[in-house]
């Protein structure tokens, strides 16, 4: 295995302290690109940190391939499972990063090639800076070893976290990462966790392949909470951002906290269709092998999937908001727009639009279809009324012209 010497490193920290932190993320981003083809819909997968937390260990994750599979999660699309922290056991005398003995006996790479004759892909996580949030080991200075580690043991999919950088530059310490796994010739798909605090839409399109907007999720409807966001709260700091994504480049709300058990059947219907109306990633974050049927019934909803995987790939956004009904509007692949309606109330609304909100003639003929219901409901011109959209609820439908 090829690993960055004493001799790597240093050169590295050198290049920072030469050109400066700023300097630097522009130096290597020169010839720098993401994997051609990587991404180019949202990830979906699934993570263990949401219902997890540090409680990883072998036997959990082929455990939760075995139910991908079984649960028919694999054939919707969800391939990526990923590792979150507390996998990380020491440094080796060679200074190789070494999965924890007691959790992983049988090691990271045979834990990969169980995932992948499973028909999934395998993500790791590690960290920007000198120890995870955890605690365990990071990457700071290690980035092009580490990376090699990760090539070697079959990783397909990076998440790169953000804690103890203390004074680091967010761009510059992203991309030697990025440019670490370039140098393995492994296509890895790069998750950037810096919560958003950098505004990483403005320059990430460059290194990663998706970027965190916002602070954690939390398993909550609405509010912040610590350190952690509600989904209400999380969905009012991504939306503006829909012009920075597109495809290969995501913004990221954070997992999935469906099936989890904070919120209402409802309100994660809501929570899973503004992810696929944001083009979000969908990265499940549930106890897929004990997950009830109407929560398995949310995460595999076909058409919430393939709106979010539209390979047009244009993030929806809000048109219009009145009190605590909302309308959003998403073009997707053939001239069509799909319409997400929210009701943040305590009580069922009425929500209309009209066609010139979603930039349609007002005397185009149109077929008005209900995505949840699987269903044809209306044909008509000009204009469109749900009644009696649940509390916390969204219908999300798609308006077809009829020609």
């Amino acid at each position: 295995m090829t690993v960055c010497s004493r001799k790597c490193r240093f050169a590295l920290l050198l290049v920072l302290a030469v050109f400066g932190s700023g300097s630097t993320a522009g130096l290597l981003a020169q010839g720098t690109t993401v994997d051609a083809g990587l991404a180019m819909t949202p990830p979906m997968g699934w993570n263990s940190w949401n219902k997890f937390g540090c409680n990883v260990d072998e036997k959990l994750i082929r455990g939760t391939a075995d139910a991908m599979v079984a649960s028919g999660m694999r054939d919707a699309g969800y391939q990526y499972l990923v590792i979150d922290d507390c996998w990380h056991g020491q440094r080796d005398a060679h200074g190789d990063i070494q999965p924890d003995p007691q959790r992983f006996p049988s090691g990271i790479k045979a834990l990969a090639d169980y995932v992948h004759a499973k028909g999934l892909k395998f993500g790791i996580y590690s960290d920007a800076g000198t120890k995870t949030c955890a605690g365990r080991p990071a990457s700071r200075g290690y980035e092009f070893q580490d990376a090699a580690q990760y090539a070697a043991w079959g990783v397909d999919y990076l998440k790169y976290d953000w804690c103890n950088t203390t004074t680091q530059n967010a761009q510059a310490s992203y991309s030697i990462m990025r440019e670490a796994l370039n140098h393995t010739g492994r296509p890895i798909v790069f998750s950037l966790c810096e919560w958003g605090t950098a505004k990483p839409w403005l320059w990430a399109a460059s290194v990663g392949n998706l970027w965190r907007t916002t602070g954690d999720i939390t398993d909550k409807w609405d509010g912040k909470h610590d350190y952690s966001n509600g989904v209400m709260t999380i969905v009012d700091l991504n939306e503006p951002l829909w012009p920075y994504a597109s495809p290969g480049h995501w913004n990221d709300p954070d997992m999935l906290e469906v099936g989890n058990g904070g919120m209402t059947e409802e309100e994660y219907k809501s929570h899973f269709s503004l992810w696929a109306m944001m083009a979000a990633p969908l990265i499940a974050g549930n106890d897929i092998p004990h997950m009830t049927t109407p929560i398995r019934s949310i995460l595999l909803n076909k058409e919430i999937i393939a709106l979010d995987q539209d390979p047009l790939g244009k993030p929806g956004h809000r048109i219009r908001r009145d009190g605590d009904r909302e309308v959003w509007v998403r073009e997707i692949a053939g001239g069509n727009r799909a319409v997400l309606l929210l009701n943040r109330g305590t009580a069922p609304a009425d929500i209309h639009f009209s066609w010139d909100e979603l930039g349609y003639p007002v005397k185009l003929k149109a077929t008005v279809h209900d995505m949840w219901k699987a269903s044809d409901v209306a044909t008509t011109v000009g204009t469109y009324t749900v009644h009696d959209v649940p509390s916390h609820g969204v219908v999300v439908l798609s308006i077809k012209p009829v020609l």
